[in-house]
């Protein structure tokens, strides 16, 4: 029988996130943009938690999230080297800490040329040997 407790993933989720931020909007960040990859792959979802006394909770990621951080060029190189393998990412801007709702921050990523974007945040999920070389660069967050 296999172990219950060893995970038997050949993929990753990971979060980048820019090193200058305030420690509030890092956490913002990496949940916004962990929600994006939950929505895009509602098959690592697990199923729902109860406590010993059957109290219910919500379902949560079956695998580990890898947060990472990184300078802005770390962000833009992630963005490049995820495009190129076709991976799909989860963008979080620097305007989107201006906006108050989901339209809004669509219509600033809509507004500024890929290249351009002010990235403070990237995410993905794939198989983890590229994964790994789209984070190349940045390190785990301390």
């Amino acid at each position: 029988m296999d172990d219950p407790l060893t995970p038997p993933f050949d993929t990753k989720i990971a979060v980048l996130v820019r090193d200058d931020l305030e420690s509030w909007q890092r956490l913002n960040v990496t949940a916004f943009l962990v929600s994006g990859i939950t929505a895009a792959h509602p098959e690592l979802v697990g199923q729902p938690y109860a406590d010993a006394d059957g109290q219910k909770y919500l379902s949560l990621l079956g695998r580990p999230v890898l947060v990472f951080e990184g300078s802005a060029e770390n962000l833009t190189n992630a963005r490049t080297r995820a495009l190129q393998r076709e991976l799909p990412l989860a963008v979080y801007t620097r305007e989107m800490f201006g906006t108050g709702f989901d339209a809004a921050n669509r219509a600033v990523v809509a507004a500024v040329p890929g290249a351009e974007l002010d990235l403070v945040g990237v995410a993905l999920h794939g198989p983890k040997n590229a994964v790994d070389k789209v984070m190349k660069g940045a390190h785990l967050h301390p």
